[in-house]
């Protein structure tokens, strides 16, 4: 199946509606009256004004989660809010003499930041009804379903958690990965059998292997968790420490079409890094011990004495970037923020790559710009700190070769090395909750950019930027 053939069958998004432009165009006019409004109550008083400012940001938010979540994080959120209102009702109090003049100013910078958040809220929530109608038409069973379990992932989860109990009882056939046997060639044999769905219960690498050859023989692929960290069923918005839920995708699953990224021919669903990580990845014993590792090797890797990797690069601004310590292209962008969403990926079809690397002079002063950054310490006015998106991408070397971990697995490749994004061309089915799971992730990720985007009838940047 073509990718094109995907992206039409993956239900595009419609462009906002009218009603959503509107409440998009209020909540950014409403966020102006509240700035403004706090401004110009208390320009006569800098550090009042600093901390109702700050009471601002906490109180929008507190009311955003409200809005948005469900419990825990909902009670979180209404604890941010009413924190938020106390400091912007502090900063009031004490700038102003009388009770009548102070409650009245309170009064409409609290009114102008409730409507700024009902109006975000009205234009970048997910549309339930759109959401029933996705549930309603792309309902799937496969006949033949075929689950591939690699049995020491995630320290033994395949067998803690039963899933080939589970499996057989739902009529999936499941298929163990046995020591020197070959993935792939497993995979293929149970579609030359009549599979018409392969799922994969495994870690990242494996996801990625299974995924591209359900995706190369067009049949839907179902991610199980049953990995150690399962990076790729986190931001699918799948549940990560327990696969059983995702088993229901083979009685139950709903279409859903993501993007994958491929470096040259390989397809890889997550990122592929190189510089620090693609090193440490090569080392012997790196899968059995990963944060043994990577602590014996950090300190070697970013020491004052370091030297940068043969990376090489060039910015969509058509900077030239060389030395680079670290150069991870990821499929869908992460986010690098100070968020709830943190390293994670808040959308699997933005058609766009993440881009995050950083150059330096040594290792040490690589490893201050990312511990900056990941902090969210000013990085986009870095120089030696790039993150951007991009189509398509390349890396260079000087030699014709680097060293690489694609969704963890440890490579060398020839460069130039290709990168591409593919928009929605992987099917996978999944179980029906996460379809709007994944719509209420991607509303989370929406900031200023993104309303501006709603109001001028666009479809919003998933990072909001």
């Amino acid at each position: 199946m073509t990718d094109a053939v995907h992206s039409a069958g993956g239900g595009d998004r419609p462009v906002p509606t009218k009603g959503r432009r509107a409440l998009a165009l209020l909540a950014l006019l409403a966020t102006a009256v509240v700035v403004a409004a706090t401004l110009f109550f208390l320009a006569h008083t800098f550090i009042w004004l600093i901390v109702a400012l700050a009471g601002v940001g906490l109180a929008v938010a507190g009311l955003w989660w409200v809005l948005t979540e469900r419990l825990p994080r909902r009670a979180i959120g209404l604890a941010g809010l009413a924190a938020g209102v106390a400091v912007i009702a502090t900063a009031f109090s004490h700038a102003f003499e009388g009770a009548q003049g102070t409650l009245v100013r309170i009064a409409v910078a609290g009114a102008a930041l409730a409507v700024a958040a009902l109006a975000a809220w009205g234009a970048t929530a997910p549309d339930l009804r759109r959401i029933d109608r996705l549930l309603g038409v792309r309902r799937v069973r496969p006949k033949r379903p075929v689950l591939l379990c690699n049995p020491w992932s995630g320290d033994g989860k395949v067998v803690k958690f039963g899933l080939a109990d589970i499996a057989a009882e739902m009529g999936v056939e499941v298929v163990l990965l046995d020591k020197g046997l070959d993935l792939a060639e497993l995979a293929r044999d149970a579609i030359a059998r009549g599979a018409d769905c392969l799922g994969m219960a495994g870690g990242d690498g494996s996801q990625a292997l299974v995924a591209s050859i359900a995706h190369e023989h067009d049949i839907p692929f179902v991610c199980i968790s049953a990995g150690t960290r399962n990076h790729f069923a986190q931001d699918l918005g799948l549940a990560k420490e327990d696969p059983r839920k995702g088993m229901l995708a083979f009685r139950d699953g709903v279409q859903r079409f993501i993007d994958y990224g491929t470096v040259g021919e390989r397809l890889f669903v997550n990122n592929v890094s190189m510089g620090v990580y693609g090193s440490i990845v090569q080392q012997q014993g790196y899968r059995d011990a990963k944060l043994d590792t990577a602590r014996r090797m950090l300190p070697e890797l970013l020491s004052h004495e370091a030297e940068p990797f043969d990376l090489q690069f060039t910015t969509p601004d058509g900077v030239e970037v060389e030395d680079a310590f670290v150069v991870q292209i990821s499929n869908n962008p992460y986010v690098w923020t100070p968020s709830v969403e943190f390293a994670q990926r808040s959308t699997m079809d933005s058609g766009r790559l993440g881009v995050f690397a950083v150059n330096a002079r040594n290792g040490l002063q690589a490893a201050e710009v990312v511990t900056r950054a990941l902090a969210g310490l000013g990085p986009r006015h870095d120089p030696f700190f790039h993150e951007f998106t991009a189509e398509t991408f390349e890396v260079r070397s000087r030699s014709g070769k680097a060293f690489a971990g694609i969704d963890g697995e440890a490579v060398e490749l020839e460069t130039p090395m290709e990168f591409r994004i593919h928009p929605r061309g992987l099917l996978m089915l999944v179980p029906k909750d996460v379809v709007a799971a994944s719509e209420w992730r991607r509303s989370r990720g929406y900031g200023p950019r993104g309303l501006v985007d709603v109001a001028l009838g666009r479809q919003p940047s998933p990072l909001g930027r």
